[in-house]
């Protein structure tokens, strides 16, 4: 067999139609259409798969099945595959290649279609969150050309392109975050071609605002006036306070105690630590109620609201306790 005789080079875009134009070879190589059809002209490829068909009565070449250029060659570019034409009577072999033109046929598309993210709203303005990069299978202009953010009430978007061609993407915070106010955000982080027509994917990214410390416990009033007899057994209710704390968990729960008072007033009085959740059965108060009549006159029955979460019970003669239920 004699060496190759000649050389030829065509280029075409991927995904065309099986029988699209892809060269005059019997032109480009100067070959008289008999001398191919007598000459037996044909194609030998060293791949088993052969994208292209040669026309001997033509003299032309034309796509035999649909070449996917990303099947082909991933992201390499220039992407290109060879083959040989070869003919009889005398042996004449004749190199062609073909380049394969990228078509903007796949959209960019993010590894989820959601990221979720939980951050404390103590974090520092500053703060950077990293994010996983799109992917887009399509080279040059047809790959991603840009990232966008919406929206920007508290993150921006930066991204810094590596010099091994990925891209390294991340959320900055910019504002500081309250969970009491938004305990929530939603963000879309876009990703887009420079193809024509233009593709992109985008990517939700849910965060959830986690709680810190920082509310105080806030009473509903600032000053709560109270009166006792000065008989009143041990355990009597003086009054009850409420607060309340915006924070979340067990950073919301509040407990009251009595601090910077005198000795006296601290052997007096005692603070339930807790003015809810206490369990059923907890003593709230001890009444002891008396009636100086003789027989049916002096028989002392007590009973409280039924539309509130306590109960009476009596277990001595003259005194009721108040618990829980």
């Amino acid at each position: 067999m004699s060496s190759v005789t000649a050389q030829a080079r065509y280029s075409v875009p991927e995904e065309q139609s099986e029988g699209s134009f892809v060269g005059n070879i019997a032109r480009d190589l100067g070959l008289d259409l008999q001398r191919l059809v007598g000459g037996n002209a044909r194609i030998i490829t060293k791949d088993s798969q052969q994208y292209v068909d040669l026309n001997r009565e033509k003299g032309i070449l034309v796509i035999k099945e649909r070449i996917d250029r990303e099947e082909l060659c991933g992201k390499t570019t220039p992407c290109s595959f060879s083959f040989e034409v070869i003919l009889e009577n005398p042996i004449q072999l004749y190199r062609v290649t073909v380049e394969v033109i990228d078509v903007n046929d796949n959209s960019p598309s993010f590894q989820k279609k959601e990221i979720n993210l939980k951050i404390v709203e103590s974090v520092a303005p500053g703060t950077r969150f990293s994010l996983v990069s799109a992917d887009d299978p399509d080279v040059g202009i047809n790959d991603i050309q840009k990232y966008v953010l919406k929206p920007l009430d508290h993150f921006k978007l930066e991204v810094q392109n590596q010099p091994d061609g990925g891209t390294f993407i991340e959320i900055v915070l910019q504002n500081a975050l309250d969970r009491e106010k938004e305990d929530a955000h939603t963000l879309v982080l876009t990703a887009s071609d420079g193809g024509e027509p233009r593709r992109s994917g985008t990517v939700s990214i849910h965060i959830t605002v986690l709680d810190a410390n920082d509310n105080a416990p806030v009473c509903r009033q600032s000053v709560y006036k109270a009166e006792v007899r000065e008989n009143s057994p041990e355990g009597t209710v003086v009054t009850t306070v409420e607060a309340d704390d915006a924070d979340k968990g067990v950073y919301g729960e509040v407990t009251f105690s009595i601090p910077h008072v005198g000795k006296e007033a601290k052997q007096l009085f005692d603070v339930n630590v807790a003015t809810e959740d206490s369990p059923p059965g907890t003593t709230i108060a001890v009444v002891n109620v008396d009636d100086e009549d003789s027989e049916r006159n002096g028989l002392v029955r007590c009973s409280i609201n039924s539309d509130i979460p306590f109960k009476i019970e009596s277990s001595l003669t003259g005194y009721y306790t108040i618990v829980t239920e």
